[in-house]
């Protein structure tokens, strides 16, 4: 599924895929492409509690939202199923394993792809999600569980957001957080005038990748095809 093909040979694939899936389920893979989008994306650094990772995968999923990026330090990433309810597969997923400030190289990729780093913790300057432009591409960084954003990620990162509260408690959980977040700034993107859709050779990768997903033995059709069409 991570095989690459030029465009002609990709199309020609996507014809031949299309014909093991029903025209239901075509409708609704485009359908859900339409209202994908990369103009937001997340960081989770280092977390440990699968429940959170796989409540933040959920959130991203249901709210469109096409990248996560994955920083493991002390703790390896781990999916739990029960609670992703399978959403991680229809993302795209950036892993950044244990390695020496891979906290800075993730963000250097993701300055170079053009994204606004947001670190999501106290900021003395009150400045809240609500305070942040939708017109640039962001990235919200979400730190582990106990001791929130490491000093590399705050160093890094272009600026610090909150989530407005209200009561004693001085913090959300991770999963809440982002799903929060992710609700607040994907709705007023969607009402606003940015363009925040897939381009179009994005749009036919992922329905290329979402077509596999969606039948069985994929690999093997692909093969008998290539096989077949020298």
């Amino acid at each position: 599924m991570t095989e690459t093909y030029n465009p002609e040979l990709r199309r020609a694939l996507i014809e031949h895929l299309e014909q093991f899936v029903t025209d239901e389920r075509k409708v609704r893979l485009r359908e859900v492409l339409r209202n994908r989008t990369r103009h937001i994306t997340v960081v989770l650094e280092d977390l440990y509690q699968t429940q959170n990772i796989s409540a933040v995968m959920r959130s991203c999923e249901c709210y469109g939202i096409q990248d996560a990026y994955i920083v493991e330090n002390r703790n390896e990433f781990e999916i739990h199923k029960d609670i992703s309810m399978g959403a991680d597969k229809w993302l795209t997923l950036h892993h950044y394993p244990h390695a020496e400030h891979n906290m800075k190289q993730c963000i250097d990729d993701l300055h170079a792809r053009g994204y606004t780093v947001v670190a999501t913790l106290p900021d003395e300057k009150k400045t809240t999600i609500h305070d942040l432009s939708v017109e640039n591409k962001t990235a919200f960084l979400f730190g582990t569980e106990l001791t929130g954003l490491s000093e590399e990620a705050v160093q890094y990162a272009d600026c610090n957001a909150l989530i407005p509260m209200y009561g004693f408690t001085e913090s959300f959980n991770i999963s809440n957080s982002a799903a929060i977040i992710l609700s607040n700034f994907s709705e007023r993107l969607r009402h606003s005038d940015v363009n925040w859709h897939l381009t179009d050779e994005e749009h036919e990768i992922l329905y290329f990748q979402w077509l596999q997903k969606s039948i069985r033995d994929p690999e093997g059709i692909i093969r008998h095809y290539l096989s077949t069409h020298p």
